[in-house]
């Protein structure tokens, strides 16, 4: 924390919150001195009932899902939203079954102020495993510790433009498989690999070229994954309910997962089929890195 906080400030004032009977447990430090007075320096909400973790999801994923996201490091179980909120997602093995005789979890949602030293390596994320360990005490979830992840690396800043990478380099990540995914020669394409193994939701985001620097106007397709019941709601028809066509689900510890791609319509040698084909590529990869089962595409 001392690492976290801004020059000529204080931590000022704590307090927390337990209701273990309903699955959830806040807590929250303020500032004081110069500009940061009364100011927030870090808050936590952390919920084991499903009702509370669907009202946060859905806050997060609106309309059709495709928000910005940042994959947390070292294989922690969560993301950086586009608010700048840290989300993890921990199993509850001493927590019973919910109502519906699914597996319990932890969701943890962390927020640190604006004046807060996010940039420190390391810092951020060593308060945000703190914190969702102490959750998990609190609320008897049980979820195994986690550990801070190893190199130290910044809070993600998502207001900074996505760091793409040649699609060579993104083998042996979660997006290693558009390497073979036969994009058009001569494109320049290139990937953002915000996607884990571990998150609730992934993305691998294609670009025909970086930050369209080298082409005036660069070809760009999206591809996203959910997982949960909750997300079924991000690939349904808006007036039947039915999936919309060019997604996919599947069956992951016993709920729901979703995929789907999203992209400008006319790109050269992209047609359905190549989306099709590419949909089914990541799909595929996401359900065998996961142990899925039950895939289904959607065309």
């Amino acid at each position: 924390m001392k690492q976290l906080t801004p020059e000529d400030s204080l931590l000022n004032a704590e307090e927390s919150r337990n209701i273990k009977g309903l699955g959830s447990y806040t807590c929250g430090v303020t500032l004081a001195g110069g500009d940061t007075d009364g100011k927030r320096f870090v808050s936590m909400a952390a919920y084991t009932r499903r009702d509370d973790q669907d009202r946060e999801l859905m806050s997060v994923f609106t309309e059709n899902g495709f928000d910005s996201q940042s994959p947390l490091p070292g294989g922690l179980p969560g993301f950086v939203d586009q608010y700048g909120t840290i989300r993890l997602f921990l199993p509850c093995p001493d927590l019973p079954a919910d109502d519906g005789g699914r597996k319990r979890k932890l969701l943890v949602n962390i927020s640190m102020g604006r004046t807060v030293l996010t940039g420190v390596p390391g810092a951020a994320h060593r308060l945000a495993v703190a914190l969702s360990n102490v959750a998990s005490g609190k609320l008897g979830c049980g979820a195994k510790p986690l550990k801070a992840p190893k190199p130290e690396t910044p809070l993600a800043d998502l207001e900074d433009d996505p760091r793409m990478v040649p699609i060579a380099e993104a083998e042996g990540t979660p997006c290693g498989w558009v390497a073979g995914a036969g994009l058009p020669a001569g494109g320049n394409w290139q990937v953002a690999v915000a996607a884990s193994s571990a998150a609730p939701s992934s993305r691998c985001d294609l670009s025909s070229a970086e930050n369209g620097e080298d082409t005036p106007n660069p070809s760009r397709l999206a591809f996203a994954s959910w997982y949960g019941d909750w997300s079924n709601r991000l690939t349904a028809d808006e007036n039947h309910g039915v999936p919309r066509s060019m997604t996919a689900t599947a069956q992951c510890e016993d709920e729901a997962a979703n995929y789907a791609v999203v992209g400008e319509q006319d790109i050269p040698g992209i047609d359905v089929g190549a989306r099709q084909r590419m949909l089914k590529l990541f799909a595929q990869d996401e359900v065998r890195r996961r142990g899925c089962t039950g895939l289904r595409f959607h065309f």
